[in-house]
């Protein structure tokens, strides 16, 4: 699905700004081209898409090589959704269909042990989210920092300088309402609440400080 408050890069950018005040560099793992030296970058965002690391692309398997050099050179590193579950099978983890259902609206998340990513979030805070897959195991070294109903690796430290979010910190109530309305056919068909949840969508500023709070990371340890 497009939004029409433009993709995931985009609204990206306009979570971040005023944290960020620098150039950014839009790269699409699903083309050819010369993917950016880690040492060129003050950090790197993986953002959702609509494609499942399950699928095994060649371009998803490229991506994982990258990331393992990524995350071994220390580049301060976020990924989101579809970035999260990149990161997850890159670094030793699996990645299937969540066995617990979509999870998509507005939901509570928890964190489970203190990290800098969600000072902000504790003792909870609502996110949002629209997933069918998900970690089902991390990686070995991988931290677990939160956890929501219906997944319990909601958000992973892979190592020092790496995170990975399950939720989308770049949507909003409105983005969130958009994306419920384009799902309400296979919602109805799971049995889910489609209603209920869309009029439950809000603004996520805990999500959203997530973002900010990567940068300021990402700034300090460039």
């Amino acid at each position: 699905m497009t939004n029409t408050r433009g993709d995931f890069a985009h609204l990206i950018r306009a979570t971040t700004a005023g944290a960020w005040d620098g150039p950014w560099l839009d790269v699409d793992l699903r083309t050819t081209a010369d993917l950016p030296d880690p040492d060129t970058l003050a950090g790197l965002v993986i953002t959702g898409s609509a494609s499942s690391v399950t699928e095994r692309s060649a371009w998803i398997v490229r991506g994982e090589e990258y990331l393992r050099r990524v995350v071994a050179r220390g580049l301060p590193t976020l990924g989101i959704c579809f970035g999260h579950q990149l990161l997850g099978t890159a670094l030793g983890g699996d990645v299937e269909r969540n066995p617990r259902g979509r999870e998509i609206g507005t939901v509570d998340v928890r964190p489970i042990t203190d990290d800098p990513l969600l000072a902000h979030a504790r003792p909870q805070a609502k996110m949002n989210m629209t997933h069918v897959d998900s970690v089902v195991r991390v990686p070995d070294s991988a931290i677990v920092i939160a956890e929501t109903r219906l997944d319990p690796f909601a958000a992973v430290r892979f190592s020092e300088t790496t995170w990975g979010v399950q939720f989308h910190p770049e949507i909003d109530g409105d983005v969130m309402r958009q994306y419920v309305a384009a799902r309400r056919e296979a919602m109805a068909r799971e049995r889910l609440d489609a209603e209920g949840i869309y009029q439950s969508a809000k603004d996520t500023p805990a999500g959203a400080h997530v973002l900010s709070r990567f940068v300021e990371i990402a700034v300090r340890a460039h």
